[in-house]
């Protein structure tokens, strides 16, 4: 299992990576779930990614406390009712919008009710 945990670990880091590049794809998640597999295979990779000076503040307030910065709340917000927009403007059937619509208003709910760093 180790095994898969490192290498699970890896390939969250690498979309992290990716998305410090392209401003569609989030970074932090990313990085979450790449300190989470790394706690359970390498340690010492898992440290490095807390210790990060621009990201590592925000996986370790997630991971002390649930907490989601104010503007990353926004930002996914924004994308969340973006890609709502997106889906109704180009003529997606009704039912799947729906499921978009009802998706999403849980997950921004979630979002918006974390606490702040």
């Amino acid at each position: 299992m180790n095994i898969i945990w490192y290498f699970t670990g890896i390939l969250a880091l690498g979309l992290g990576a990716i998305g410090v590049i392209l401003p569609v794809m989030p970074t932090v998640p990313f990085l979450l779930v790449a300190a989470w597999a790394f706690a359970r295979s390498s340690p010492r990779l898992r440290q490095r990614i807390l210790d990060h000076a621009t990201y590592g503040p925000y996986v370790r307030a997630w991971q002390e406390r649930g907490a989601i910065g104010r503007t990353a709340k926004l930002w996914a917000v924004a994308a969340m009712s973006t890609g709502v927009a997106m889906a109704i403007w180009i003529g997606l059937p009704l039912w799947l919008v729906a499921m978009q619509i009802t998706i999403c208003a849980a997950v921004g709910l979630y979002v918006v009710t974390r606490p702040e760093t």
